[in-house]
This record gives structure tokens, C-alpha cells and sequence, in this order.
């Protein structure tokens, strides 16, 4: 386990305003409880409670990835009625303690859904 500092920050933060995920035309999550993780150089992602996405699209995949500051995540496919997305969506389920803020959370490949953040 690596903690977060100045040569690898991750932050946390609400997100301002509504996040609403879509897969083939549907609305699969809607939220106004978004987390946003900042980590280090890459993108930010979006954290979405499990409660505001809709529980039958997500199907659990059996791919799993270590992050040394994160922990193992967890992955799930998504179907709404189209073709499935395989392994598009994560969540970390015991988190390390310096991200604990995102157990509970699901994020998703922003190339395999459409994400509308506004």
C-alpha cells in the first residue's frame, strides 16, 4: 500500500452539479452524490454511489487490478438492452484508508458509456 503525497496527489471532492450515465440511449445512473478523484497525472474520474445506479444493467466480470494507492478493484459488465460493454465499469469495494471516501462508488469508462456531467 503507497500513500498519496506531493509526488502522487489524489484528492477527492464532491462534484458540482448532477452526473447522469447513459448506455445505448438509456439513463443507467443518475446522481447529485458524485465524488471527483484526482490522482497524480491522469484524468479525473467520477465516483457514482451504487444506490443511483440502476442495479439489473451491472452484471459482475471476473477482471480484477491492484492499485497500490487505491487497492483492488472490482469490475462489472453493463447491459441495457444493447450490445454488452464488458468490464466498463469499477468500483474499489475495500479501498485503502486514504481513499476510503470512494467505497460504496462505481466508476465507469467514459469510452464505453456516454457520462453527462453537468
Amino acid at each position: 500500500m503507497k500513500e498519496p503525497g506531493p509526488h502522487h496527489p489524489i484528492t477527492i471532492t464532491p462534484h458540482v452539479g448532477s452526473v447522469r450515465v447513459r448506455l445505448d440511449g438509456r439513463i443507467i445512473a443518475e446522481t447529485e452524490r458524485a465524488l471527483e478523484l484526482r490522482e497524480a497525472g491522469y484524468e479525473p474520474v467520477l465516483y457514482i454511489p451504487h444506490d443511483d445506479v440502476e442495479a439489473r444493467v451491472l452484471a459482475p466480470n471476473p477482471r480484477r487490478t491492484h492499485c497500490p494507492y487505491k487497492g483492488e478493484a472490482s469490475y462489472f459488465d453493463l447491459c441495457a438492452g444493447g450490445e454488452p460493454q464488458r468490464a466498463a465499469a469499477w468500483s474499489y469495494q475495500n479501498p485503502f484508508p486514504a481513499v476510503a471516501r470512494i467505497r460504496g462508488h462505481l466508476a465507469f469508462y467514459r469510452d464505453r458509456v456516454e457520462v453527462i456531467d453537468a
